[in-house]
């Protein structure tokens, strides 16, 4: 999830919390903004679901994805990469007729590839973890709570990377949002209750 190029207080009744005001007053959006966007996430299989998720958000809101979060995980296996990677033209075909996700063939074939691609990288002893961390040095970035970029030199590198390993919906800009969504960058806003909850290095989830 994207934040926009400003961001004001978001405040759903006269004493609610200050909120990223990109998480409205959806309780589902609010519930994910107050418990796990920007929250630094060192489990690989998690990173693997939820740069998944953010590639068939592409030309749609996250709203939307989350909505439909927990019928994809029950769709793509709970999102373990080592079932997923055996899915065959037949899972695609009830994927395809699954009205609860985003039926499209070709963000379907990527996320399968993924859980291929995820699969090789562990059995040549690559952690994703420690792939993913390892172009920030373990260490979260802290944005200024007041610009947010809907890209970086950074979400192009690791862009690029990703794409070198055969990733496919994985532009600088969803990138970009991968990483503020799984905690690598810090882009609550100034106001927002959360932003120092999450800041800091050393932060752990």
């Amino acid at each position: 999830m994207a934040v926009g190029q400003s961001d004001n207080a978001a405040m759903s009744e006269p004493h609610a919390l200050a909120r990223c005001s990109w998480c409205s007053s959806d309780p589902l959006y609010q519930a994910y903004h107050d418990t796990e966007w920007g929250v630094p996430q060192h489990d690989a299989r998690m990173l693997w679901e939820m740069l998944m998720l953010e590639g068939f958000q592409a030309g749609l809101s996250w709203i939307t994805i989350l909505k439909k979060r927990e019928a994809f995980r029950k769709a793509f296996a709970n999102f373990e990469p080592n079932k997923v990677a055996r899915f065959t033209e037949r899972d695609i075909e009830r994927l395809m007729g699954d009205a609860g996700i985003v039926r499209s063939r070709a963000k379907i074939e990527a996320t399968i590839a993924g859980a291929k691609i995820y699969g090789g990288m562990q059995a040549r002893g690559e952690d994703f973890a420690t792939f993913c961390w390892s172009f920030t040095d373990g260490q979260v970035i802290e944005g200024d709570g007041r610009n947010f970029p809907v890209s970086t030199p950074l979400s192009e590198r690791i862009s690029k990377e990703l794409k070198a390993r055969g990733f496919k919906f994985v532009g600088p800009v969803i990138v970009y949002a991968w990483m503020q969504a799984i905690g690598m960058v810090n882009d609550h806003a100034a106001h927002c209750f959360r932003r120092g909850q999450v800041q800091g290095p050393a932060f752990r989830a």
